[in-house]
């Protein structure tokens, strides 16, 4: 099965948009092995929009502009084999791209073709200038049937905004991921809204099929396609905390050549990955939203849960502020049990907690915690 756990990689689009090349995606490649990515978990590569010349050629097949790409997409896709990663590209259900290239509505099966004739190993599956009498849940499942059609194990991101409720028939369409939002940009209101937009749609998400709320924008400071203002390290630690406990596709958005060593070691941190890759998929589930203050818990392999605190709010949130009374998560005090909790962060023990556990949390911030049950 491909995508058993979400996917994980690199996209071109936030930071480069059009200003993509041969040479950059081998420098990306080599970043990727070189400062441990590869090893942490992001084995996908993908080129965006941008990479096509302006008409399709003699044969009616889509071709690399061959100033960016002067050795064709083959030479592109080997490149980024040999370094033991996979190759993704980027079309689209339109008739153009989003911006403006030639796309695949009616030309799936020939795409879908010359995709696998060049060693793709996923594709990006767009949303722009689809016609008004077209068909968008027909012209998705059209892709999927022509991916498979090749023979090739082709990863298949939908990525349609949340266009008619994907959440609803994506995945019984054969889809591995989809776009279920709007673009997020680099601003900490975007990846809020965009968070809590989809904690409902979270639990139709799972092994084979994921809810897809947009590429991470972690360590781009405004600067790039996407930058429009930035967020603080706090900002991006909660970004990357929340999509993590979502247990949905992390797909980096940054220049990672040249990340601060705060946003690479966030970006890598294996306990927050951890819980994105758990086996069991499981999505969070939210036991109490109040004041901008949201509380969940997420059930994990092997018996353990994760409790997860984040304050959207621009005060501190106190104890008294927090529900997070155990009972709530259906561990009553005279239940016979607590929860030992390790900081995800810090990897601190904190012990056994009865009860209730409050923890204060600075605005925009979150404080998330490994949890086993242990008996009193």
């Amino acid at each position: 099965m491909l995508a058993k756990r979400p996917p994980m990689g690199w996209n071109s689009w936030n930071t480069f948009a059009e200003n993509i090349s041969e040479q950059l995606i081998f420098e990306m490649a080599d970043a990727m092995v070189e400062k441990g990515y590869l090893a942490a978990g992001y084995e996908y590569l993908v080129i965006d929009d941008c990479w096509a010349k302006m008409e399709r050629d003699e044969n009616g097949r889509l071709a690399a502009d061959p100033e960016k790409f002067p050795h064709g997409m083959k030479a592109v896709a080997d490149y980024v084999h040999s370094k033991g990663l996979k190759f993704g590209m980027y079309s689209c259900a339109g008739i153009r791209t989003c911006a403006g290239y030639p796309s695949s509505y009616d030309h799936e099966f020939i795409d879908a073709q010359t995709f696998a004739d060049w060693g793709v190993d996923f594709l990006k599956y767009d949303f722009c200038n689809f016609p008004a009498v077209g068909n968008c849940r027909a012209r998705y499942h059209r892709m999927s049937m022509a991916l498979k059609a090749t023979g090739r194990e082709i990863l298949f991101s939908a990525c349609n905004w949340g266009v008619e409720e994907p959440w609803k028939w994506m995945r019984a369409i054969g889809a591995h991921m989809y776009r279920s939002t709007g673009d997020i940009v680099d601003n900490y209101k975007s990846f809020k809204d965009i968070a809590i937009s989809q904690i409902d749609n979270l639990c139709m998400s799972g092994p084979g099929s994921f809810n897809d709320p947009d590429m991470l924008i972690v360590g781009m400071y405004g600067k790039g396609h996407v930058g429009f203002g930035g967020c603080s390290d706090l900002e991006y630690r909660t970004h990357f905390a929340l999509w993590c406990l979502f247990g949905v596709p992390l797909m980096m958005g940054g220049d990672i050549r040249s990340l601060t060593p705060q946003s690479e070691a966030l970006l890598k941190n294996p306990a927050l990955i951890a819980i994105d890759q758990d086996e069991e998929c499981r999505a969070p589930y939210l036991v109490d939203s109040r004041e901008d203050r949201y509380l969940f818990i997420r059930h994990l392999s092997g018996g353990e849960f994760v409790l997860a605190y984040f304050n959207f709010n621009d005060e501190p949130a106190r104890s008294w502020r927090f529900s997070g009374c155990f009972d709530d998560i259906g561990l009553p005090y005279d239940c016979g049990y607590g929860l030992h909790l390790t900081d995800v962060f810090t990897g601190e023990d904190l012990g056994v907690k009865r009860d209730a556990f409050y923890p204060s949390i600075e605005p925009h911030g979150c404080q998330m915690y490994r949890a086993r049950l242990e008996k009193i």
